[in-house]
């Protein structure tokens, strides 16, 4: 079957991803609390880098992980797509992160305004030590970045949403912000 059908309805596929096959079975833990498509997170419970496990059992064959959002800085207008905020390669198949090379750290999401997409994908490298982390953070594309290194469609993808943990997904500011603005 094609991807996932909440990572269509969610524009995944489309912002980020072209349509692709899921292969390969891809697990994501933040504080032991499992991933699943369109689920949603505060900021503060994904302050720490997940726990990410790869399906297979050949550890000969190694696969990257990118995270992205493709909503930053806002949903409404998101000129840093794609933010990319955290890249690991080499993971061997049957493994989990700690056994791939950290290329890019993993930087909390911590969204401003508005719900952002966060989007996990895993790609399968033609072999070690193949792919090498982009100069920057933003603007960064999947795509390309799967095109530059030969990396093929995806073999698995995962997101949740992400807002701050005050937000309610509108304009909404608390503190001393707010009053800040009404003295002006």
């Amino acid at each position: 079957e094609m991807s996932n059908d909440s990572l269509v309805t969610s524009r995944i596929v489309g912002d980020v991803l072209d349509p692709f096959r899921s292969t390969v079975d891809l697990t994501v833990l933040y504080d032991g609390r499992f991933v699943i498509n369109g689920m949603e997170f505060r900021s503060p419970a994904v302050s720490g880098k997940p726990s990410v496990e790869i399906g297979g059992d050949d550890i000969s064959v190694t696969y990257t992980l990118v995270m992205v959002d493709p909503d930053a800085p806002n949903p409404s207008n998101p000129t840093l797509r794609e933010y990319l905020h955290w890249m690991v390669t080499d993971i061997p198949g049957s493994m989990d992160d700690t056994y791939g090379r950290e290329v890019v750290c993993y930087e909390s999401p911590t969204p401003a305004t508005g719900i952002h997409r966060m989007v996990l994908v895993l790609f399968r490298q033609l072999g070690r030590n193949t792919v090498y982390a982009p100069s920057m953070r933003h603007n960064f594309n999947t795509r390309n970045f799967a095109r530059r290194y030969n990396l093929g469609a995806p073999v698995a993808a995962k997101y949740f949403n992400c807002q701050r943990q005050a937000g309610s997904g509108g304009r909404k500011f608390t503190g001393p912000y707010t009053s800040r603005r009404q003295q002006i």
